[in-house]
């Protein structure tokens, strides 16, 4: 019985053995599926936070990605250096209507209140300047001096440059009807040059345009001959001017006073002139014409044309520019009446236009003014010669005389 047979050992040890094997089979098959349980609850945790990042990268990157999104180098020197954005105010857009037609128009901003008040400033100023230039031409057609300047031309010999300085004074005082001083002119030249001519067409004028009430035309000698009427001279020209000046003032117009042979007044009615030419408060001695007409300076007159007649023009000198200075500075030492007058020297007439006083006079004489018969008669005179210029000693002033005697 020690000994046992070897295939009864092999017998009775196998129940044993495959106990113990089904023990550790077991064991190792329940440790494998808990590792699988691991892996899986692992796997699970991972997934769920995949999902958790690509919910939270795709809720703050584009609402439109669907992938998440990876790093890259390949934008980031673009990104480092583009400047950042700043951000943009979005201005409130006005709602457009459109007409109801197919042309579309683009709404205008609204206007302002302000510049129509502007426009009708505008407007209104304007039409109150065109109205003062219509009433200015209204008043100077009122005295016709178009009329006048055809008279002059036509009767007036050898004072071109006079007569356009007289109408040059005139149109521009009688413009208008308020003033600051009165207009005086004063007219001065040797004799026969036409001087008291030019003053009895302005009287003609003058009388036909505003009346005869208005206009004074005054000859010393006639009005005031000796020295015992002066008293009573200058009480009665203070009187009349102011008479007149008032009536003037009534009817809007201004009046014209014309003193001829001024040289021959005396002192008394210079000085009575003066004040009534300056009046200190009286406005409406301020609205009218005062023309003096003398010999006063013919001296210097002559020399200068004698003296000046190579650059003599057609019979013209520059008066206005050499000589009226000179006229100036003498007739201010010989009384201060001339102050504020407006000086037009009349020149020397050449032999031209006396024989032009000849043929004028002759027509209206009702002579036929021959050439010939004319030159015979000019040559009657007496001139100063300087080359092959001649100047009357006396202009026209004894061709009524010749001619009366025809």
């Amino acid at each position: 019985m020690g000994e046992q047979d070897p295939s009864d050992r092999l017998k009775g040890d196998q129940p044993k053995e495959i106990k113990e094997n089904g023990t550790g089979s077991f064991s190792q098959f329940s440790s494998s599926v808990r590792a699988m349980v691991r892996i899986r609850q692992k796997y699970q945790a991972m997934k769920k936070r995949r999902l958790e990042i690509s919910t939270l990268s795709q809720s703050i990157m584009s609402p439109r990605s669907t992938s998440p999104k990876y790093f890259t180098f390949d934008n980031l020197h673009e990104t480092i250096n583009r400047k950042p954005a700043s951000p943009r105010k979005r201005k409130k857009k006005r709602k457009v209507m459109y007409p109801s037609s197919s042309l579309r128009a683009v709404p205008t901003k609204e206007r302002s209140r302000a510049k129509n008040c502007l426009y009708l400033l505008c407007i209104i100023v304007f039409l109150q300047v065109y109205n003062a230039i219509e009433n200015l031409d209204d008043h100077v057609l009122k005295y016709d001096l178009d009329g006048l300047e055809k008279t002059l031309n036509r009767e007036v010999f050898g004072q071109h440059e006079v007569t356009e300085r007289l109408l040059g004074h005139l149109h521009e005082y009688l413009s208008t009807y308020v003033h600051n001083k009165p207009l005086v002119l004063s007219l001065h030249g040797p004799t026969g040059v036409g001087k008291s001519h030019v003053g009895r067409l302005l009287a003609q004028h003058f009388r036909s345009v505003v009346g005869d009430e208005l206009v004074m035309q005054y000859f010393v000698l006639h009005h005031c001959p000796t020295e015992d009427d002066i008293p009573q001279c200058t009480k009665s020209l203070d009187s009349n001017i102011s008479e007149m000046v008032n009536q003037a003032e009534e009817m809007e117009k201004i009046p014209v006073f014309i003193f001829d042979e001024v040289e021959h007044m005396p002192r008394e009615l210079l000085d009575t002139l003066r004040d009534l030419i300056q009046p200190q408060n009286n406005n409406e001695y301020l609205n009218a014409i005062y023309i003096l007409i003398s010999n006063l300076g013919h001296e210097d007159i002559t020399k200068f044309v004698l003296h000046n007649s190579s650059v003599a023009v057609s019979g013209r000198l520059s008066l206005s520019q050499e000589l009226t200075p000179l006229l100036n500075s003498y007739l201010q030492r010989y009384h201060m009446l001339f102050l504020e007058a407006e000086f037009l020297p009349f020149m020397l007439l050449e032999k031209s236009h006396v024989m032009d006083c000849f043929i004028d006079e002759m027509s209206r004489e009702g002579f036929y003014p021959d050439r010939s018969h004319v030159e015979r008669l000019a040559e009657e005179l007496s001139y100063y010669i300087v080359g092959e210029r001649e100047f009357s000693h006396t202009g026209c002033r004894q061709v009524v005389a010749k001619v009366n005697l025809l």
